[in-house]
């Protein structure tokens, strides 16, 4: 009976073995692969011009710490440190990022909106990804989206309302995707991403933002789904979602 279990054993951990050597040997040919489409798309979002714009981004943005309590003001000298370092270990595929700070916002019909507060060094490279996605993506999106665009807001949409109403037509519909936010399927928006951006590298680092995981009350829990309200990406990632069903 023993040596039944021990050889069990013995050959569960050699299967198990074996299926980490292959996850890992497919992460690494995923990792190398360069398209001819974006050869070099991660090589642009790590650039030093645009990380330089995206920290002056956050900066501007003036954000709460993360789970490290680094503040943005204190994100700039490390940054310079270790701009170098952080960069490679990017490019190599060894970059984890860190799980968000849960934040729990009341709103005005009594419940709480959760907020996940990512490192300002996170928040930095997100904004570095939305930086390049977004001239991928802007044109793609509808003529008549208006939530998280630049140049957009919600008072450029009632002005399209009213510009409707004034041509004749009497009916507005008001929709609020209840959690949207928290339940994004991670599977399908990666699919959908994969569709306009060539460069598997950047889809494996948003894919891991996306498993970053949340920390709440001391403790790490894993993100199966949802992109946390507060990331400088979560946003963008919204409107590629949504645009299926704009189109």
């Amino acid at each position: 009976m023993t040596e039944n279990m021990n050889n069990g054993c013995s050959q569960r951990d050699n299967a198990e073995h074996e299926g980490y050597a292959k996850a890992s040997r497919s992460f690494n040919r995923i990792w190398k692969e360069r398209d001819s489409a974006q050869p070099k798309l991660l090589e642009a979002i790590l650039y030093k011009g645009n990380m330089n714009r995206a920290y002056k981004r956050v900066k501007a943005n003036k954000g709460a710490a993360g789970i490290d309590g680094m503040t943005v003001e204190e994100a700039l000298p490390y940054l310079r440190e270790h701009q170098k370092e952080l960069t490679d270990r990017i490019l190599r595929g060894k970059y984890t990022p860190s799980p968000v700070r849960r934040v729990e916002i009341p709103k005005a019909d009594g419940g709480v909106r959760k907020l996940g507060i990512p490192t300002v060094i996170d928040r930095t490279i997100q904004q570095a990804i939305a930086q390049q996605l977004m001239p991928i993506y802007e044109p793609l999106f509808s003529e008549t989206s208006y939530g998280y665009r630049p140049n957009r807001s919600a008072k450029d949409a009632i002005l399209k309302v009213k510009e409707y109403a004034e041509q004749g037509y009497t009916y507005a519909v008001s929709l609020d995707l209840s959690r949207y936010f928290d339940t994004l399927n991670h599977e399908l928006l990666l699919n959908l991403l994969r569709k306009n951006v060539k460069d598997e590298r950047v889809i494996q680092l948003i894919k891991r933002y996306l498993k970053s995981g949340v920390m709440e009350n001391g403790v790490v829990m894993e993100t199966e789904e949802g992109s946390p309200q507060g990331g400088n990406l979560s946003p963008l990632l919204a409107n590629i979602y949504l645009n299926e069903f704009d189109q």
